[in-house]
Parts: structure tokens; C-alpha cells; sequence
């Protein structure tokens, strides 16, 4: 998170992530294993996937001497595939994103970003078979049994499923109820922060959120988990961009306002929990 946030909007920004994801219940309760589905290791894999396609497909336009080092983020996309596949097969929905996003970055090398994701997607599989132990019965047995995804698209006309996403995300820190709305209407309204850096961790979070209320039956889903992490990058994002404008002053004393005020909140209710 912080390493991705930094290279994206600089040390605020890094800050600002690291800040939301360190004090949020739902990211402390899924690490500490209060649940039994590893979504915390799946909405990791989402997360790695998606910025290291990105970076690769930003390393394209080098030098061929620069892009033969491409092995090293080409494995390590196979590993994040492999860590999501591994934990949640339905989280395979984000290889068609990864495509577009590659698609779109390296318009002029767009076959060799083919071939990327093709290689690392061949690591994926590489790694799903050893964890059958090289028995390609069982592996193809576990393939037919998984589940890619199960929606019930009539879910996205009903209201209750839209207050089930709203309250899973307000779990995962009560002031992204006040800073999510707020920037999604900075980056509608300000020309300025509408870029690739916060338009792709955006999207992410919307389909992941729209997938969660595609799908409202499960206890605890790693749709949720996976979009608010994307969520917190996005929010890290446009504050800033805030942080660079005249009102920087105003900026600095709000967002250390609130995240001040989510991180005391969740301690005082951790502290609760503990007793």
C-alpha cells in the first residue's frame, strides 16, 4: 500500500493509504483470521496483479536492453495471480481488467503486453498445479469444481444490497463514509484529478463494490475487502492533489482532522472488543 500509493502521489499520499488501511477493523479483522476464507491474502494477489501490470506496461516504451529485466514483474504478476486464484477463484474477474489497463497503456506494444500477461497467467497456472502436487487429475478436477463467479444480477435492483455494501464499507473505517463520497465529487467535478493514477484504483473499487452487491449472500466477501483497498488508494489520491492546490492549509487541517479521528475511533472499539 505504501509503496504504491508513493510512487503514485508522493509521500502525502503514501501516508494518507497507509493511514486508512493500518486503522481499518475490517483489514485487522480479516489479517487476524477472525474469518476462515483468506480474503486478506486474495485482495493482496487483486491488489500486486493490477499495479504490476500497469508498471510493466509502463516499462514497454524503454530500451530493449531496459525491457529484458521484465522478467523479474513478469513473475511476480504470476505470483499475485497465483495468490489470488489461490485463495478465491472468482478473483480471476480481474484478468480482463488487467488486459484492458495493458491494452490502453502500451497502445504501440500491445502484443508484447499480450504476451506478458499470457506468461504470467502461464506462472499462475504453474504454481495452482504444484499446490495439487503435480497430479494433473486432481488439478483438472479442482478447475471443473471452481466457481468463476456467483452473481444474482436481480441483486442490483434491490436496495438492501446496496445498504449491506454501504455499511461493509463503513466498517472498514467510519470516516470513508465522509472522505469516499467527498473525493469521488472532487474527480467528477475537478478536470485536474481525472488521470490514469486515480481513474484505475476508481474503477477497481467500483467493480469490486458492484460485484459484492451482485452477490449479497455471503457473511464476509473479499469483493468488499478488495474494493475498499482499492478505495483507500483512490481517496489517497485526490486528497493529494488537494494537498497541492491554494488550499493546502485548509486540506492539511481536515484530512489530519479525520484521520486522526478514524484512527481514535477504531482503537477505542478495538479496545472494546479486547475487554
Amino acid at each position: 500500500m505504501w509503496y504504491v500509493s508513493r510512487r503514485l502521489y508522493g509521500n502525502a499520499g503514501g501516508y494518507i493509504a497507509l493511514g486508512l488501511y493500518c486503522f481499518s477493523p475490517a483489514v485487522i479483522r480479516t489479517s487476524a483470521l477472525w474469518f476462515a476464507q483468506p480474503n486478506i491474502a486474495g485482495a493482496w494477489g487483486t491488489f500486486g496483479a493490477v499495479f504490476t501490470a500497469i508498471a510493466v506496461s509502463h516499462t514497454l516504451y524503454a530500451p530493449r536492453e531496459v525491457v529484458l529485466w521484465n522478467w523479474r514483474r513478469i513473475v511476480l504478476l504470476g505470483v499475485s495471480l497465483a495468490l489470488a486464484a489461490g485463495s478465491q477463484f472468482s478473483l480471476m474477474i480481474v484478468l480482463p481488467l488487467l488486459l484492458v489497463f495493458m491494452l490502453y497503456l502500451a497502445h504501440g506494444r500491445r502484443t508484447a503486453a499480450v504476451a506478458i500477461l499470457g506468461a504470467a497467467c502461464a506462472i499462475d497456472l504453474g504454481l495452482l498445479f504444484s499446490a495439487y502436487i503435480f497430479h494433473p487429475g486432481l488439478f483438472w478436477q479442482g478447475l471443473m469444481h471452481a466457481r468463476l463467479l456467483e452473481v444474482n444480477w436481480a441483486a442490483l435492483a434491490m436496495w438492501g444490497a446496496y445498504r449491506q455494501a454501504i455499511k461493509e464499507v463503513a466498517a472498514s473505517g467510519p470516516m470513508l463514509i465522509v472522505l469516499a463520497p467527498a473525493a469521488l465529487i472532487t474527480y467528477i467535478l475537478w478536470h485536474r484529478s481525472r488521470y490514469f493514477g486515480n481513474t484505475a484504483p476508481l474503477i477497481m473499487a467500483l467493480v469490486f463494490l458492484a460485484l459484492r452487491v451482485a452477490a449479497p449472500h455471503g457473511p464476509e466477501s473479499v469483493f468488499t475487502l478488495t474494493g475498499v483497498i482499492f478505495l483507500f488508494v483512490f481517496v489517497a489520491g485526490i486528497a493529494a492533489d488537494l494537498l497541492e492546490t491554494m488550499a493546502r492549509e485548509w486540506a492539511i487541517a481536515i484530512l489530519a482532522g479525520l484521520l486522526a479521528g478514524n484512527g481514535l475511533w477504531n482503537l477505542i472499539g478495538l479496545a472494546r472488543i479486547v475487554r
